[in-house]
């Protein structure tokens, strides 16, 4: 469909298109000193002692639970509100994924209340995911985890270059190990990648070992004429990212403060036209606080009944929309939601709907499509 406002776009410019030529020129393509100096500048930018670049945010979730050493029947406490990726890489390492609810219709994140009700014996680690790019409660996650000693790891894959909290820390520096996407929604962008931090120079080895087939050289050392035999310490993966990549991940970086700020400035404008708009028919999400995460999601609720219909008419008016996201429990590989119940997942899966929201969105786009919701919403509701 020819839409009028997509869902979401990334920004390309010529600084991305130098980087990617100047890359292609080199004749090094694979792993080299572009992913070296991408990693170096993302782990300088968050204030962390490791970052290190991978092929996808799932592969950063993997890694990050292989690395912590989840296996048969160990727990992850998660949010049931989340792209699958977390549960999927929990249970590929044999673990078992147990899913909490969130804190309500418009703070969509893990409530530290539901993890300390479900932690046991079993209990391994707690993944939190800030939705949306907006933080979840990470500092009061934490003080729990360091009491019951369990490891805490980071979806942060919609929350790069976001700091929170009374030390005012970056998204994914809190737990043990921090998981980031560059997917082509994502707040910054390199087709796919991924990047895993954390302050744990044991871990940070782990990982890096794990990423290449837990070889003890590479493709780029051997070109230089280090030692051209290696061993093989454990079994790992495939998860290398390429040097184009972080070439494009490198511009993207610079960038990236300037392209949160421009989400923030257009999740306010939401906030403040569903207010004025819609009253109490519409609630957007994180709308008491816009600017307070990144604005990876724009993100409202409404009445249930009517939200299938609210998302016909913007597509009828070429206005793209989405969900943020099933609840993972209820998908059949998970169990099908079958004796299980958690009411305010449930209750936001079935009232939120995702709204365009990018850099290069129009200002006047904002006011359009929440009139385009209000109207459809009065009209249904006649």
């Amino acid at each position: 469909m020819d839409w009028k406002y997509t869902l979401s776009e990334p920004v390309i410019g010529n600084a991305e298109m130098a980087a990617a030529g100047e890359c292609l020129e080199s004749a090094w393509l694979s792993m080299g000193p572009r992913t070296k100096e991408f990693e170096r500048r993302f782990a300088e930018a968050h204030g962390v002692a490791h970052a290190i670049a991978v092929a996808n945010g799932t592969a950063a979730l993997h890694l990050a639970l292989s690395s912590l050493g989840v296996g048969h029947g160990d727990e992850v406490i998660q949010p049931a509100i989340n792209f699958v990726a977390g549960a999927n890489m929990t249970t590929l390492v044999g673990g078992i994924p147990v899913f909490a609810d969130i804190i309500s219709l418009v703070e969509p994140t893990i409530d530290p209340a539901d993890i300390k009700r479900r932690i046991g014996s079993r209990t391994k680690a707690i993944m939190v995911m800030h939705f949306g790019g907006y933080p979840a409660r990470v500092e009061e996650i934490a003080a729990l985890c360091q009491s019951e000693g369990i490891a805490l790891i980071e979806d942060a894959c919609h929350a790069p270059l976001q700091s929170a909290g009374s030390s005012n820390r970056y998204l994914g520096t809190f737990g043990d190990v921090g998981c980031f996407s560059f997917f082509s929604n994502k707040n910054m962008t390199t087709g796919e990648g991924g990047m895993v931090v954390t302050n744990s120079d044991h871990l940070a080895d782990r990982i890096r070992l794990l990423r290449s087939h837990g070889m003890t050289s590479l493709s780029w050392d051997r070109h230089h004429g280090r030692p051209c035999s290696y061993d093989v310490l454990a079994h790992g993966f495939n998860y290398r990212i390429d040097d184009l990549r972080a070439a494009l991940g490198l511009s993207q970086l610079a960038r990236l403060p300037g392209m949160n700020e421009r989400r923030r400035d257009l999740a306010a404008r939401y906030a403040k036209e569903f207010a004025d708009t819609c009253g109490s028919r519409a609630s957007f999400v994180f709308g008491e606080a816009p600017r307070s995460g990144t604005a990876h999601l724009g993100a409202v609720v409404v009445n249930p009944m009517m939200r299938d219909m609210v998302r016909d008419e913007l597509a009828q008016n070429g206005i793209q929309s989405s969900l943020h996201y099933p609840p993972v429990y209820r998908f059949t590989a998970f169990g099908g939601g079958e004796g299980k119940t958690l009411p305010i997942s449930d209750a936001f899966a079935q009232s939120m709907i995702t709204l365009p929201l990018f850099c290069g969105l129009p200002e006047h786009a904002v006011g359009e499509i929440v009139g385009c919701i209000n109207e459809s919403l009065l009209r249904h509701a006649a």
